[in-house]
């Protein structure tokens, strides 16, 4: 599916770093990198993961061609010639473990996490994060949205405000993954099997002498999918009106009108006139779409108001996750090797939130027996078995650590599941139908306050004692060398 020539998709210092651990001896030594968010975005309860595909499509056809490995010998840096030769037969060759997309994910647990040389695994860090960071945003963004509709049926029409063409298309797919039912974008409906859906634009109707005119004109041509755009001069004394004698006309060939659309003006007014005259005209089944700048704000509102609005086309605020552009995920080193043997480490920062949780991890969703529903996530080290033997846990909030909870009558859902292994391609990618479906069984293991749109419940992520132990120990260490350095 992925296009070749990606491999210079990627920051300059990657490739200065890769240069650097060349020239060092230590592009082969082994290193654990993990990739997380660290805040919700638009004050969710929960992020959808979504990326996955991409990631994999890229690192499946990761490689350097002559005119990459040209470019690189033109930089300032001067490369030395043998290290392109090395980059000439570059393989991606570690192993990948993922989320599924789909999946409700929390700040500051792994998502993806990537073993290999510290030299490949510093490579693929800007372009997994590029992947992940923006189709996990739209498919929390789409997630919101989906609940403000409260199931009606959600068109996505960004894709003339996307940031260009990749957005545009990623960003429909991730809508899709979280409920969207169908796209205006063909190249994604193409690519990915969405359904598409479109209108028409106020041109075709200004195009012609007389509204009428150009509503039984495009009814002409597509009798069994038209839906008529009423608000180019008046919605209610001429929009309307003339949709509603070309549904008319359409009864009489045997065909029904689908719908009209709503692009400006009061929608929630618009809509309520709107529905009574196509009501008392007979025509309870003429559906009627809204567009024009909306979100999952927007719409609650309008349903507040009692608006008769069927279909929510949903543009530029999905597509651009306008009141939140960027979802700011990181890639961190957790572990690497120290004289052949694999050590944790960990990333200081004055910003308590910056410091990172060293070592290798696995996550688990703790599921309570008893109710069915989700009590937390649960990060460990991998080769802790308490969560896959169903031994007791210790639950407890990592910065207030007298918050505390056991429990002992759980299954444990491993999040991460492998994705390569040695290189080489172990995850069989469900299709989008898939994904939506377990998405869905996602939603349904959580209760309702850790949902909401508007303060949700904050849901526990907890790390193991051992791997707090560590952080702490670790933690502890450098503050002691610090203190050392300055007295001596």
């Amino acid at each position: 599916m992925e296009t070749f020539g990606m491999a210079l998709h990627t920051d300059k210092y990657q490739i200065n770093m890769m240069y650097a651990h060349w020239m060092n001896g230590t592009a082969k030594h082994k290193a654990v990198f993990e990739a997380y968010f660290r805040t919700l975005p638009f004050g969710n309860g929960y992020a959808v993961f979504a990326g996955l595909e991409r990631i994999v499509d890229y690192v499946s056809n990761l490689r350097f061609h002559e005119d990459d490995l040209r470019y690189l010998s033109e930089q300032e840096e001067n490369y030395d010639p043998r290290f392109l030769d090395e980059l000439r037969t570059f393989r991606f060759s570690g192993n990948i473990h993922s989320m599924r997309e789909g999946a409700l994910v929390f700040p500051n647990e792994p998502l993806v996490r990537v073993e290999g040389t510290i030299f490949e695994a510093q490579l693929i860090e800007t372009a997994l994060l590029n992947f992940m960071n923006f189709q996990t945003l739209i498919a929390t963004k789409a997630a919101r949205i989906k609940q403000a509709a409260d199931g009606d049926t959600l068109l996505e029409f960004g894709t003339r405000r996307a940031q260009e063409a990749d957005a545009a298309v990623w960003g429909a797919r991730a809508a899709y993954v979280s409920g969207f039912h169908a796209t205006s974008n063909m190249m994604a409906g193409k690519r990915f099997g969405i359904p598409t859906k479109g209108t028409h634009a106020h041109s075709w109707v200004q195009s012609f002498t007389s509204e009428q005119e150009a509503f039984d004109k495009y009814a002409e041509v597509l009798p069994d999918g038209s839906t008529l755009l009423v608000d180019t001069f008046d919605t209610l004394r001429s929009g309307v009106p003339n949709a509603i004698r070309t549904a008319k006309k359409l009864e009489e060939r045997g065909k029904r009108l689908n719908s009209i659309r709503l692009d400006s003006g009061d929608l929630a007014y618009l809509s309520i006139e709107a529905r009574k005259m196509l009501d008392e005209a007979g025509l309870d089944y003429v559906k009627i779409v809204a567009s024009n700048d909306l979100d999952e704000n927007t719409i609650t509102e309008l349903k507040t108001q009692d608006a008769r609005i069927d279909v929510w086309g949903v543009g530029t605020q999905l597509i651009t996750a306008h009141d939140q552009p960027s979802l700011g995920g990181v890639y961190k080193l957790v572990e690497r090797e120290v004289d052949g043997t694999m050590q944790p480490t960990i990333k200081i920062s004055a910003n308590p939130e910056k410091v990172t949780t060293p070592g290798k991890k696995d996550v688990y969703r703790i599921i309570d027996r008893s109710t069915g529903k989700a009590v937390a996530d649960y990060i460990c080290f991998t080769d802790e078995n308490e969560p896959r033997e169903g031994k007791q846990l210790k639950l407890f909030n990592p910065l207030h650590t007298y918050i505390r909870r056991h429990i002992k009558d759980y299954d444990a859902q491993a999040m991460l599941v492998p994705v390569f292994e040695e290189g080489r391609l172990v995850y069989e990618l469900p299709s989008l139908d898939e994904i939506r479906e377990y998405h869905v069984s996602q939603l349904n293991q959580f209760w309702p306050q850790y949902l909401r749109k508007l303060n949700p419940e904050i849901y526990r992520v907890n790390i193991s004692e051992k791997a707090w132990k560590l952080k702490q120990g670790l933690i502890d260490r450098y503050m002691e060398e610090m203190e050392l350095s300055e007295e001596s």
